[in-house]
């Protein structure tokens, strides 16, 4: 079964060779968070190696941005030029069709061992997570993995890392999760040998563009899932899966909620120029793009950043910061912002339960 026409263009595969779509409504009746203000509060001090970004509700000529219309076509702008940056993986966008291997009972929920294809012929295994006593359609996370030879198996809850399993912890509490394995454990060899695997049947696509491509197709799956509610669909991760999340949120408008827990938002925070991710043009001094460009994408959408202050943390700040004008364009609350709990690359008790809290409000 193929993909309908409202499907292909809302999520983002073929994102090179399509128009921005755009929210065309506000926020103003849409629930949030009680400690709102809490996370868009600027810290006292900016450390010194805090990088300077230019505002975003200007225009490419430096010009100043004061409406709705005239943020949507510089968004226009700002998008296409990450798409021809990335690449697009071209592939044939089939319905994915899961094949269940296992299937578990944990408390509250049941958890499948799924297969299906991403690109045609390269087999996938995610998990799937859904409450045991469903009532209604319910909301649907994407949970990603960080970088662990555990993959699936820690955000579907099957290792000593509790608090990293998102994908577990949400379906107890009434979630769909879907929780797809990186392509960089997928195939034969090393990550590196998958790498070059992916690089040569998609010369010049940038890794993030596969992972971003992977998570769209964990999208496909998720939202025609009996019980899933596609106009509630979210995305979460940690680390890795951070990156990932916030890929998946600026340039699949699906997501209507995003957590990204201590990816290294900025270019320079972490290993972004590593094969895998950007490649080693993100470190030329002339290279244009930065990342609070894509939290400018995900607006009006619910977006939170966690930080440890170390992949993030206050240094993330002017990242929220930059995209707060764009927010406020479009009325209402203006749901994005950074926690940071200061506890390092790690997902404590109160990372946790603020993540619960954005999704239970923002879905």
């Amino acid at each position: 079964m193929r993909m309908s026409r409202r499907q292909f263009v809302a999520s983002a595969t073929a994102l090179a060779a399509l128009p921005g779509c755009h929210w065309s409504g506000t926020m103003k009746t849409r629930k949030t968070v009680p400690w709102l203000s809490e996370v868009q509060t600027a810290p006292e001090t900016l450390p010194a190696d805090t990088p300077p970004l230019a505002p975003l509700l200007a225009d490419a000529q430096g010009r100043p941005i004061t409406t709705l219309d005239g943020w949507r076509a510089r968004r226009a702008e700002l998008r296409q030029a990450w798409l021809d940056f990335l690449g697009a993986v071209k592939a044939e966008r089939a319905r994915p069709r899961l094949e269940v291997l296992e299937e578990d009972r944990p408390e509250g929920c049941i958890r499948q061992l799924v297969r299906y294809e991403s690109e045609p012929g390269i087999p996938v295994e995610a998990y799937l997570l859904r409450p045991a006593k469903p009532s209604g359609p319910r909301p649907g996370i994407v949970a990603l993995h960080s970088t662990t030879d555990a993959t699936i198996r820690q955000t579907a809850g099957l290792t000593d890392t509790p608090e990293k399993a998102f994908g577990l912890g949400l379906a107890q509490r009434g979630f769909v999760a879907f929780c797809p394995k990186c392509f960089l454990w997928v195939g034969e060899g090393d990550y590196h040998v998958r790498v070059a695997a992916f690089q040569k049947r998609h010369p010049g696509v940038k890794g993030m563009a596969k992972m971003l491509f992977d998570a769209v197709r964990a999208l496909d799956a998720l939202e025609t899932l009996p019980g899933v509610d596609p106009t509630r669909l979210g995305a979460v991760g940690h680390s890795l899966g951070g990156k990932e999340a916030l890929y998946l949120a600026a340039f699949d408008e699906r997501v209507k909620a995003a957590v990204s827990s201590e990816g290294g938002i900025g270019i320079s925070f972490s290993n972004w120029d590593a094969p895998w991710y950007l490649g080693r043009e993100v470190r030329d001094p002339g290279f244009a793009r930065s990342h609070h460009e894509l939290v400018g994408l995900i607006a009006p959408r619910a977006f939170l950043l966690l930080g440890g202050d170390d992949a993030d943390g206050t240094r993330s700040w002017p990242y929220i910061e930059a995209a707060l004008p764009v927010y406020r364009l479009y009325g209402g609350p203006a749901r994005v912002g950074l926690f940071n709990h200061r506890k390092g690359h790690s997902v404590p008790p109160e990372a946790e339960e603020r993540t619960r809290e954005w999704f239970a409000a923002c879905l």
